[in-house]
């Protein structure tokens, strides 16, 4: 197996960052590695997934990846999961949580094999979370990635949930203030993105000529660009509102970008609530956009003179990291993992309201050298610390130390 895809990583990352890769990789070479989630398409854990598997496979492991599946009552219960979780409070109905429990029966019915036979299996979110006590048989190492936001969850499906993710040999989290008390060692692994991915890598202005075509987009008039799933935590209503107080000092034009997920049921809803409150302004562009659309979001980040991220929770928030490889500003919500990336006043800003929002797309757009001065300083921030390389050497760390136990050094050689 040629070494192409580290070739690649190595022009950005330098010499040093790939050699870690390899040493670290040497001492787990065949290592059967399974990840676990609930969709392909759609979402931020997706698209890692997507990036970091042949990675995996090229530094000698046997990765593979597998998804969930379910139907309508599962996905429900899911997202309700997912929000409650995040903080909002409601009493799951029982009979969803009955469906989600033999939902997870089912696949692992279809999955024990490969997953008992794994050397390491990688959970991710609360979607197969039940999978390990449905695997009596296992052989490897199990640890369940949390993604989303559980500093402050509605106490009842937590305790619920922590029944399943109890017994697991590790968790990893996005950032320390998401984790809740565990018997288990509890990790810190930042998510990443791909500088070599359709999202990210370099487009011709040609291509670039072509996105503000297609997108009826007036070349000559600040464009502001949020670009997430149609999802209430996202805020997409409060950036229109934003907009429009920004719009009566400057002249402004918004995308709001983005598509839906198979395990998100309340995303058409949501859309048609944009859409009602964007109608008739010809100044916001909102854009369903297809799961592959990768170059046109790469583009739309690109054309943006600002990227907004309004979240009201925040898991992490790839978009943000997206943009500020772009080299651009990005104002966001302040929360979650939007706080890791934007250090306020210096690579961005930090927002809780509309009226916050405004008032930063407005000076922005009057301090142009500020703008530029942001953006490289939130590219730089990007190179070293949430790209994909780093990524995976702190999952190549995890696996090792979970192997080694209670061993206080590693030694590689």
């Amino acid at each position: 197996m040629t070494d192409l895809l580290l070739d690649q990583y190595q022009e950005i990352v330098g010499e040093d960052v790939i050699n870690s890769l390899r040493q670290l990789a040497e001492p787990l070479s065949g290592a059967k590695v399974v990840h676990l989630n609930s969709t392909r398409e759609g979402g931020g854990v997706a698209e890692i997934l997507h990036r970091m598997i042949p990675l995996k496979e090229e530094l000698g492991l046997e990765p593979s990846w597998e998804v969930i599946k379910g139907e309508g009552e599962f996905y429900q219960c899911t997202k309700y999961m997912h929000n409650t979780l995040q903080g909002n409070r409601f009493e799951i109905p029982q009979p969803l949580l009955k469906k989600y429990e033999e939902t997870n029966e089912e696949n692992a019915e279809r999955l024990r094999g490969q997953l008992e036979e794994a050397d390491f299996v990688f959970i991710h979110d609360p979607q197969p979370a039940p999978l390990l006590n449905l695997c009596p048989g296992r052989r490897g190492k199990w640890i369940w990635r949390c993604h989303i936001d559980v500093s402050r969850p509605y106490r009842p499906v937590w305790k619920y949930l922590r029944n399943f993710v109890e017994p697991y040999d590790a968790s990893i989290w996005s950032l320390a203030e998401f984790a809740q008390p565990l018997h288990h060692p509890l990790y810190l692994i930042a998510p990443s993105i791909d500088p070599l991915s359709d999202k990210n890598q370099e487009l011709s202005k040609k291509e670039l000529q072509e996105v503000f075509k297609r997108s009826k987009l007036d070349p000559d008039r600040p464009i502001i660009v949020q670009v997430s799933r149609f999802d209430r935590f996202k805020d997409p209503l409060g950036v229109i509102q934003a907009f429009r107080l920004a719009r009566q000092f400057v002249p402004l034009q918004l995308v709001l970008a983005g598509g839906g997920a198979t395990d998100d049921p309340e995303g058409e809803e949501v859309l048609s609530e944009v859409q009602a409150a964007a109608m008739g302004d010809l100044d916001i562009h909102v854009m369903l956009l297809p799961s592959d659309a990768h170059r046109t979001i790469n583009g739309l980040q690109r054309i943006s003179d600002i990227v907004l991220q309004k979240s009201t929770k925040e898991g992490f928030g790839l978009t943000v990291t997206e943009a500020m490889w772009k080299g651009k500003p990005v104002i966001g919500g302040e929360v979650g993992g939007i706080r890791l990336q934007v250090h306020n006043h210096h690579t961005g800003f930090l927002v809780n309201t509309p009226e916050g929002a405004a008032l930063r797309i407005r000076y922005l757009l009057t301090h142009r050298d500020k703008l530029e001065e942001m953006g490289r300083k939130a590219h730089q921030l990007v190179l070293e610390n949430f790209l994909i390389t780093r990524h995976v050497r702190e999952y190549l760390t995890l696996m090792l130390a979970i192997l080694r136990g209670t061993e206080e050094r590693i030694e590689l050689v």
